[in-house]
């Protein structure tokens, strides 16, 4: 695996636990830490994606509607660009999405961010992953076949 495979790794999960997130825990963490200088390249903006799927899994695609989102782009000073999408209208989480993927782009600030803001919010996101399938165990329903001895 090649440096740049390894970055878009990190990149990928990064941005997974900030997908599941609230707008407000990510941005409390993000406080922090020290902000180092940045533009936005792109304000916070809604717009409409197309959602494709598929019948049963592996058919044909098909179009299957219209999804909201919000996207955002941010440059360090030091160069690195983070972008950030968020499924809805949240501009604000799309915002500090983009800025937490270019801090963890700059060696100066990749430490912090994974250990402050990035590491909570994955137990976070864990913990109600665990909650919400133990919530479902709770109300599974096992069903068995009786074999009437009638012949």
């Amino acid at each position: 695996m090649t440096v740049t495979d390894e970055k878009s790794q990190v990149r990928r999960k990064a941005m997974a636990v900030l997908a599941d997130s609230d707008t407000a825990e990510i941005a409390g963490r993000l406080a922090g830490i020290a902000m180092p200088a940045h533009e936005n390249l792109r304000e916070p903006e809604n717009g409409l994606v197309m959602v494709r799927g598929r019948i049963g899994g592996d058919g044909a695609p098909f179009n299957l509607g219209e999804a909201t989102v919000s996207r955002a782009a941010v440059r360090l000073a030091t160069g690195e660009v983070g972008f950030g999408y968020a499924l809805g209208r949240d501009r604000k989480k799309a915002q500090v999405s983009a800025l937490c993927d270019a801090l963890i782009q700059a060696s100066d600030h990749a430490d912090a961010v994974e250990n402050q803001v990035l590491a909570p919010l994955r137990a976070t996101v864990l913990s109600q992953r665990k909650r919400k399938a133990a919530e479902t165990a709770a109300t599974r329903v096992d069903f068995y076949t009786m074999v009437r001895g009638e012949g």
